[in-house]
């Protein structure tokens, strides 16, 4: 797929997060009506809109960020009355789920309905759809009349873009468009839940956790096989990393890490550590040392931003503590090993 030439003028638009002027989306909206692309924010993170019913617009979105062309997008929509729209032979669980978790961080990997083209779900007989939690997505949508198609605004494989700012620093003369709404309240991508599956399977884990889809949906499973990986967009490759290399410690008490940040330190002129450890020694290294927010939730929403922060001080190598799997914490150890070039 060729490269998206830099050399539009990107603009950004400031909008206010909890009542958008209605200029600001109506000129929003006309880019996507043109077939052009508009960054904006939702509460997971900010997504790169097309409409996603325009395979020509849809085709962009790969191009720009340069996003394989068989990794299906998630298609936004603004109520659950849409959802008939762009999926069919829906299951009764899906609508329990619309129910508890629209507006929010849940994705439904659900049948595809034949308006919506292949060119948006990845050449996949299933389409991906949610329902934001955001009064500037929500008001985009509506604007627009039609869903929209949108990844994460970031160039594939780069730490997803939690502020307007990593937008741009990825997509500046790519796209027309960035609604800025300052920073996302979740920081991570939503849950997708595939209920074409019996029993449903989370193929990736985000903002609704599996404690809390169990009361609705009883017997669920994780994601294991990498064909079912296919069906979930932000799955199939390598994602998140800055371009410092990542070494993740998943068990940091199990780990004799005291002789292993040494040694890493003393390989490197600088280097990043996140984590609750005090009193390492980095030798020469110069260190850039990040605390670990003890609330995964707080974690979630800084992760991506603390990843780019250590990109601009040019780290070499950022060492990381794992967190504690549960609720958004599996989430976060989801990034986390996507991200690492060495996992121990």
């Amino acid at each position: 797929m060729s490269e998206e030439p830099r050399d539009l003028h990107t603009e950004i638009v400031p909008v206010t997060p909890e009542a958008p002027e209605p200029e600001a989306i109506e000129r929003a909206a006309a880019v996507l009506r043109r077939g052009g692309l508009v960054a904006f924010p939702t509460e997971t993170v900010y997504g790169l809109g097309a409409d996603a019913l325009n395979p020509q617009a849809v085709l962009r979105i790969f191009a720009v960020k340069g996003r394989p062309a068989d990794n299906p997008l998630i298609v936004h929509v603004a109520g659950k009355e849409q959802l008939c729209e762009v999926a069919r032979a829906i299951p009764e669980p899906a609508w329990a789920l619309v129910e508890r978790f629209w507006p929010g961080p849940l994705t439904l990997v659900l049948p595809r309905h034949e308006r919506v083209p292949q060119e948006t779900t990845g050449g996949l007989e299933t389409v991906a759809v949610r329902m934001p939690d955001s009064a500037i997505a929500l008001a985009l949508i509506r604007a627009l009349g039609r869903p929209i198609a949108a990844p994460s605004a970031n160039l594939s494989g780069r730490p997803s873009p939690t502020a307007a700012e990593h937008v741009y620093e990825d997509l500046c003369g790519r796209i027309e468009l960035i609604l800025d709404g300052g920073p996302t309240r979740i920081g991570v991508e939503s849950t997708v839940l595939d209920l074409t599956t019996s029993p449903p399977t989370i193929l990736r884990p985000g903002g609704v956790s599996p404690e809390q889809l169990r009361p609705i949906l009883g017997e669920l499973r994780l994601r294991a096989e990498i064909l079912e990986a296919r069906r979930s967009p932000g799955t199939r490759y390598r994602h998140y990393r800055p371009r410092a290399e990542v070494v993740l410690i998943e068990r940091w008490e199990e780990v004799k890490h005291r002789p292993l940040v040494e040694q890493l330190a003393a390989s490197v002129h600088r280097l990043g550590y996140i984590g609750r450890e005090r009193g390492l020694s980095f030798g020469n290294a110069e260190a850039h040392v990040v605390e670990l927010p003890p609330d995964p939730q707080e974690y979630a929403r800084r992760l991506f931003a603390i990843f780019r922060e250590l990109d601009q001080r040019g780290v070499e190598v950022i060492i990381i503590e794992g967190v504690v799997e549960t609720d958004l914490g599996l989430a976060v150890m989801d990034r986390l090993r996507r991200a690492a070039s060495r996992v121990l």
